[in-house]
């Protein structure tokens, strides 16, 4: 019998609308979901596991590090997370339906420290640009992809 696919979610910021369509996708293909917070969240679809780790700085992403398996998918938007997982040869998309990969995180996480920088020093305000129906499309496709490319993985 095969593996069955785990799909980790970094929950806390991630939008309802990926929860939702990862939880849906994950049913129709025998894939189980977590969501991983320091905090309770709520999903319309079902079923997912809920896991509520402590307040403590990094604690949904530790936590998501230690029980992570190669074959399994990790959703977040935080790059440098995104960074460790790569190393330990993960699969990590983030909400916007970006696929990081060996090839291209080092590149993100270079781009996310400029920013920061520039935003520490005033040239630039950060601001949450919302989520909306284009984004989330984005995400959709580049999400059904990689899923079923892990899926075969299983096979």
């Amino acid at each position: 019998m095969a593996q069955k696919l785990h799909i980790w979610i970094d929950a806390d910021s991630c939008p309802a609308l990926v929860r939702n369509h990862t939880v849906k996708m994950a049913a129709r293909n025998n894939a189980e979901t977590f969501f991983v917070a320091n905090r309770e969240i709520k999903c319309n679809e079902g079923p997912f596991q809920m896991i509520i780790c402590n307040q403590e700085k990094d604690a949904a992403d530790n936590y998501i590090f230690e029980h992570v398996n190669e074959e399994d998918l990790v959703i977040t938007k935080d790059i440098v997370f995104a960074d460790r997982l790569i190393s330990k040869g993960i699969c990590v998309i983030n909400d916007r339906g970006t696929i990081f990969t060996k090839e291209n995180i080092k590149e993100r996480l270079s781009e996310r420290n400029f920013d920061l920088q520039l935003a520490e020093i005033g040239l630039v305000q950060h601001f949450n640009e919302g989520y909306d129906k284009k984004k989330f499309a984005q995400f959709a496709n580049s999400f059904d992809k990689i899923l079923h490319q892990q899926l075969r993985k299983l096979k």
